[in-house]
């Protein structure tokens, strides 16, 4: 018997602000969380696209170049797991 494990549950979509330190200083960071997608704007001026991968990753597939770092505190703050 196979179990599907749904990574994304649609209780979690919607919009979370918080800080990220970025660059040395601490700016603030808007995610946009719709399924398997996040919109990020990260000190209102640096904007990225990353994609919630089936595995549980997250890649980033457009825009403004995000650290790993960065992208993995972004997806602990919205996923809320590693």
């Amino acid at each position: 018997m196979t179990i599907a494990q749904d990574t994304t549950p649609a209780e979690k979509d919607g919009k979370y602000k918080f800080t990220l330190n970025y660059s040395g200083r601490e700016v603030s960071c808007q995610v946009e969380k719709e399924q398997q997608m996040l919109h990020v704007i990260i000190d209102d001026n640096l904007s990225a696209e990353l994609r919630i991968n089936s595995d549980g990753t997250v890649t980033q597939v457009e825009g403004s170049s995000i650290p790993d770092s960065s992208i993995d505190y972004i997806k602990k703050q919205v996923l809320g797991h590693n």
